[in-house]
């Protein structure tokens, strides 16, 4: 876990440097975060289910599902009552930074680097849900958005795209052509590097004491400390197995994602707080997310 941090730092504050020195524009790390969810990602997804199929593997998926789909509706029903004294535009923020995190493009590279294959799979399977709120109830904090847009957004995602390619090729135990599955794995490969360098620009471009308030500090609180740890007792009380209680705690303690400020200055949101909240969440998730993986290691 130590070099696994470690390693994330580099990167992260390798992407901080690009940044300060001109070679990571904000144009460019736009485009560098739309090649991530477009196209780098989709190939990591799509190898994860490069498993040997079985039913205990069709029944884990199934596990991973169901507890994401309840930390989902956990983390709606927090939303809702932990923030009905905070001004509206701010409390819209941290509603949002509640349901919807950076699971997808953070949380694949801890999962794979702590769990190898088998935790890119479950955070595969986890964010199907996960996608689902972002869409539904997520953006329907800042516009009323239809249910033909929100089934559209979900179709069309290229990570839910991959997902089903994935399970049509586990479950029908196709194999694709070497050069094929050489380049899925090749492209696949760089989500980790990618992820942490285009992170390290968004810090970059942040006044980091300028980030701090109660507001902030209080939802990184929610988000990083008390939404884990409620999902950590409910998986021990309920005897999860290691795997599935590590990746659900891990995935759960994500912050706030790009999508927060993006959503936020396009529908004309607190942008300013929002960019507070993801970057402050960001930063402080690099102590929190390892201090949940040791705890874990502890536990199991």
């Amino acid at each position: 876990m130590l070099q696994l941090q470690c390693m994330l730092f580099l990167f992260m504050g390798t992407g901080v440097l690009a940044a300060k020195a001109g070679i990571i524009t904000a144009e460019g790390r736009k485009s560098m975060t739309d090649l991530v969810i477009d196209i780098v990602l989709p190939c990591n997804i799509i190898i994860s289910f490069y498993v040997e199929f079985s039913p205990e593997t069709l029944a884990s998926m199934g596990r991973i599902f169901i507890a994401a789909l309840g930390i989902q509706c956990l983390q709606l029903f927090l939303s809702r009552i932990l923030y009905r004294q905070r001004e509206t535009e701010r409390r819209k923020i941290m509603q949002y930074g509640t349901i919807c995190s950076n699971a997808g493009y953070l949380g694949n590279p801890v999962a794979e680097g702590l769990y190898g294959a088998t935790g890119l799979l479950y955070t595969s399977v986890y964010l199907i849900p996960a996608r689902i709120f972002l869409w539904s109830a997520g953006l329907s904090l800042f516009t009323d958005a239809g249910r033909k847009d929100i089934v559209k957004k979900l179709l069309t995602h290229p990570c839910i795209i991959a997902v089903e390619i994935g399970l049509v090729l586990m479950l029908g135990r196709i194999t694709l052509p070497a050069m094929a599955e050489t380049a899925l794995r090749s492209i696949g490969s760089c989500t980790t590097v990618l992820s942490m360098l285009t992170i390290g620009a968004v810090v970059a471009e942040s006044d980091v004491c300028a980030l701090i308030s109660r507001d902030s500090l209080y939802y990184c609180f929610v988000r990083l400390l008390l939404i884990p740890g409620i999902v950590l007792c409910a998986g021990l009380m309920l005897h999860w197995e290691p795997v599935l209680l590590g990746i659900s705690v891990i995935l759960a303690g994500m912050p706030a994602g790009a999508t927060t400020t993006l959503l936020a200055g396009k529908y004309h949101g607190d942008a300013a707080f929002a960019s507070q909240c993801t970057v402050l969440s960001t930063l402080l998730s690099m102590a929190a997310v390892p201090m949940w993986c040791m705890f874990l290691i502890n536990v199991g």
